[in-house]
């Protein structure tokens, strides 16, 4: 499905790009994946910090596209459209989604540092692209 395929059945909103947003959510992200590497901190902040960033560079991509979705799985189902990532690291994030909210809704919460790790090298993979966005 299009991005023009979204707004049409209302899943996103077309909405003007705007750089000093953009630098924000790129900026924030950068700070939240730096502490998501610090291993003093509970393994459930770290995986939470990761996530952010992802989501926060997701949604930069969305928005430089000129999109905006308040649903959180739909801006990383967008990346496809909005980035190169591959869908491997796609799904990974997809499957972060899912881990986020059985933590935050049902109180379910799995250690996994293998899930961890790749979650920071697939954010990390996500933040060369979305430094390579021109506004």
């Amino acid at each position: 499905m299009t991005l023009e395929n979204l707004v049409r059945i209302r899943q996103l909103n077309d909405e003007p790009p705007d750089k000093r947003e953009f630098e924000g959510l790129v900026s924030a992200a950068i700070d939240r994946l730096n502490d998501a590497e610090n291993d003093v901190l509970a393994y459930a902040s770290r995986f939470d910090l990761a996530y952010g960033a992802a989501h926060g560079l997701a949604l930069a991509a969305l928005r430089a596209s000129g999109y905006r979705s308040d649903k959180r799985y739909l801006v990383f189902q967008c990346l496809i459209h909005t980035t190169e990532l591959d869908k491997t690291n796609i799904r990974l994030f997809a499957t972060c989604h899912e881990r986020r909210n059985l933590a935050e809704y049902e109180g379910y919460f799995e250690t996994d540092e293998q899930l961890l790790s790749e979650l920071i090298a697939s954010t990390k993979k996500l933040l060369k692209l979305v430094n390579k966005i021109e506004l």
